[in-house]
């Protein structure tokens, strides 16, 4: 019976199905590509909608996540950025990406979620600060049921304001969990998609090198509106309310409109409570003297830099796999002096 639970998941709640691994490699390739191309100042700003798991661990799958991309993703930014900013709003706790970088001031980790009612994964209390060099770069915004746009939007733009003058990251990573909106299956918050989308306006307006991810999101339609709004925002472009005629329609019945209403959950955060959660993170930030400084060592070669122009390509039209192949690098392909310089990571 033992054996047969195995064979059938990684863990409790992540189920094993057909191309696990190609699932895998596409969804963590993407972010490691995007860090990529950041790094060699081919974009501003990258987005990886499949992206974004963030519970999972060095060592075991977790909370529907199989491979940490986001950290994966951090990694590559750390070749090229002294510091590097990761910020969460799914409704979940960011654990895999702390517990990561937890005893590190190269990469800060801010997460805003549900705490307490033994919400997954647990983590994630305003207390949980790091630990030896990492002391104070984790931070945590542990919230209660039913928050609002409002409450939720003045309390991000304060607490990452002084994150950013404090911290002075290189760069900065966003997951965007869909599962913060209101009427999500999992969720329990009220916000509305204009609400999750100005969180991204507001790291935008930072005009710092972007890497932007999904992450949770269990009613289906409406992480897809969320996702394309926030891909309007960042693209400043503004997008007409009415969604187009296209093959999934029906799953925008009855309105077929990009908005959804705030939630009607009744909101447990009171003003004190967010009063007193603002002003412990604040004090935690006061600990920072200042941003680190860091040795910056030989950068490692990058795999794979495309050399044709992507701009140029038609997005809506398919690649074959001829070409695409002729754009994959060899397993049996290294760099000169691949083994000197595996260990260099090793010291972030």
């Amino acid at each position: 019976m033992t054996s047969d639970r195995v064979s059938d998941n990684l863990g409790e709640d992540c189920p094993v199905f057909d191309n696990l691994f190609e699932f895998c490699q596409i969804y963590a390739g993407g972010t490691i590509d995007a860090a990529r191309r950041l790094n060699n100042k081919l974009c501003d700003i990258a987005i990886n909608w499949a992206g974004g798991l963030h519970h999972a661990k060095k060592c075991e799958a977790s909370g529907f996540c199989y491979i940490n991309d986001l950290v994966l993703g951090i990694l590559e930014l750390l070749k090229h950025h002294a510091r590097v900013l990761y910020i969460d709003i799914d409704v979940h706790h960011g654990d895999g990406v702390e517990e990561a970088f937890y005893f590190t001031d190269r990469v800060m980790t801010v997460s805003f979620h549900k705490f307490g009612d033994m919400f997954f994964p647990g983590t994630g209390d305003v207390k949980e600060v790091g630990e030896r060099e990492g002391k104070f770069y984790a931070i945590n915004v542990p919230l209660k049921d039913g928050i609002d746009d409002t409450s939720f939007n003045r309390l991000f733009k304060t607490i990452i304001s002084k994150v950013v003058e404090t911290y002075l990251p290189g760069v900065i990573v966003l997951q965007c969990g869909a599962d913060s909106l209101a009427g999500d299956r999992l969720g329990c918050f009220n916000l509305s998609i204009d609400g999750h989308a100005e969180c991204v306006r507001f790291v935008k307006k930072f005009n710092l090198p972007l890497l932007v991810t999904g992450g949770g999101g269990y009613t289906k339609e409406n992480v897809a509106r969320c996702w394309t709004v926030e891909t309007g925002v960042l693209l400043d472009s503004e997008l007409p309310n009415e969604i187009p005629e296209n093959e999934y329609i029906k799953y925008f019945s009855p309105d077929f409109s990009l908005r959804i209403p705030n939630g009607h959950i009744e909101n447990l955060n009171s003003k004190s409570y967010i009063s007193t959660i603002k002003m412990q993170v604040l004090e935690n930030l006061r600990c920072i003297q200042h941003a680190p400084n860091v040795q910056m060592q030989e950068v490692p070669p990058d795999f794979y830099i495309p050399d044709f122009d992507e701009d140029a390509q038609n997005p809506d039209e398919r690649v074959d796999q001829h070409t695409q192949d002729k754009h994959i690098q060899r397993d049996d392909e290294y760099y000169e002096g691949d083994n000197d310089n595996d260990h260099n990571m090793d010291d972030v």
